[in-house]
């Protein structure tokens, strides 16, 4: 049986670690090195750094901080941020990134998710998609949350995966660090559009709310932010608390 992933993600801006609501307000979580250390300690499955600014600055994501966290890890590491060429993507690997999170570059030239499956593999290429819900449906939005695209993000998971991407990151804007719970709903409506895993973001509060991602939302990984980063819970309790409940995730050492 596959186990399910409990992943921690780290939003960097400013070469810092930072945690906000909704996107906005913004505080200091730290030091992505040592975080990462940290959580890969408590079981971590993967890590993921996201470069939020990246985008909406125009630059690229930090390579340095890539190549010096790569030497310290033994888990897989996911990098997003900026990244809007084939290059670029390479670059992020040959730093030492296992994945690559693609979200505004992948709206604005989809075909950028072929190309890279097809000189990578798609075991490399995460679209991530930011979802704000409107009604009775979700719209992507690109540049950290900010722009909306008028895209169906449902629409849009199905056409990524057909595109190459071998995994969706998918992030409630509704729910980010609000630690009320993933939004289920938009969770399991992409999981059943989608052939490729689905990671659910935004939204933690407790291991409970993982055990939901996974039993009623049909996500392959769960992935926390704010949570960790405050003390609230580690991955080691959040797993512990999953096998409790008979939910196969790898056992931390």
């Amino acid at each position: 049986m596959l186990t399910n992933r409990v992943i921690a993600c780290l939003d960097v801006k400013d070469g810092r670690v930072v945690k906000g609501t909704g996107f906005v307000n913004l505080r200091d979580a730290g030091d992505p090195v040592v975080l990462a250390e940290r959580y890969e300690a408590q079981g971590a499955d993967e890590i993921v750094y996201l470069d939020i600014s990246a985008s909406d600055e125009g630059r690229g994501t930090l390579l340095d901080l890539v190549r010096r966290t790569a030497e310290r890890l033994f888990i897989p590491l996911t990098v997003g941020g900026g990244m809007r060429t084939v290059e670029e993507i390479a670059n992020a690997l040959r730093a030492g990134a296992d994945k690559t999170a693609i979200n505004s570059a992948a709206v604005r030239r989809p075909e950028l998710l072929t190309e890279a499956a097809a000189r990578f593999g798609s075991q490399c290429v995460v679209a991530s998609i930011d979802a704000l819900r409107k009604g009775a449906r979700w719209e992507v939005y690109v540049n950290g949350g900010r722009e909306p695209t008028g895209l169906d993000a449902v629409d849009w998971a199905a056409r990524c995966a057909e595109l190459g991407a071998g995994e969706i990151l998918l992030t409630s804007i509704d729910r980010d660090g609000a630690r009320s719970g993933y939004d289920i709903a938009l969770v399991s409506r992409v999981a059943r559009a989608v052939t490729v895993p689905v990671v659910a973001s935004g939204g933690a509060g407790t291991a409970a709310d993982v055990a939901d991602a996974f039993i009623s939302g049909g996500a392959d990984a769960a992935l926390l932010a704010g949570v960790l980063h405050d003390g609230t819970t580690d991955i080691r309790s959040v797993k512990s608390a999953l096998l409790a409940a008979s939910i196969p995730v790898r056992r931390v050492a």
